[in-house]
Parts: structure tokens; sequence; C-alpha cells
């Protein structure tokens, strides 16, 4: 079992940065492909961007590309996200979630609770 906790989340205005984390707990993540996605209200779940089990490799939705950087830190068993130039429809419950074995962005293993990010206009 993995359990993973996000944090970072908060109120800002448009134009402004913030970092989420995602902690886990129960099991090494080195190995594991993270991910991060997100739901706005009244909208499906979609995803944002993820790491593979190295690093090496990451993947981004085209409406954050640019703006959103991924990063792991398996020594503090921590996946990040930085958030910058937030826009107001990036207002969305974020979630990290995990899978061991391929990379199947479809098929995660493991989901947080979410923490919420309200981009004000």
């Amino acid at each position: 079992q993995v359990q993973l906790i996000e944090s970072g989340g908060g109120l800002v205005q448009a134009g402004d940065s913030l970092r989420l984390s995602c902690v886990a707990s129960g099991r090494a993540i080195s190995g594991y492909l993270m991910a991060w996605f997100r739901q706005a209200p009244g909208r499906k779940r979609e995803f944002v961007s993820a790491i593979n089990w190295s690093g090496g490799i990451t993947n981004y939705a085209e409406s954050v590309k640019g703006r959103f950087t991924i990063s792991r830190d398996d020594a503090k068993n921590t996946v990040y996200l930085q958030m910058n130039s937030l826009k107001p429809e990036d207002t969305a419950v974020y979630y990290c979630a995990t899978r061991w074995g391929d990379y199947d962005l479809t098929n995660m293993d493991y989901w947080g609770a979410g923490t919420l990010v309200t981009v004000s206009s």
C-alpha cells in the first residue's frame, strides 16, 4: 500500500506561483511512475503532468506546458509540481497519483485526497 498526501494548494491571484508537494508513505516511490491530475468544478478529472521512475521522462498537458514543472526527490519520497503564471482556468483540486510498472496513465494504482488550488482573476 502507498499513501499519498498532497499539500501546497491555496488561493492565489492570476500570474502567481505555487508549488504542490506529494509525500508518499508506506513504500519507497523509487521505481514508480508519479503523476498529477486535476478536477475543476463540474468537469472530469484530467491529466496535468507525469514523471517516470528515473525522472528522465516528463509529460505535460498542453494547457500547462511551459508554465508547470514536475520533479521528484526519491530520497524524500516526494514529487513536486511547480506552477507558474497561474491562470483562473487552473482552478481545481489537484491529485497526486502513482503506478508501479509501465507508463500507463489510465491505470494509476494509488491516489491522494487532493489539494485545492484557486486562482482569482
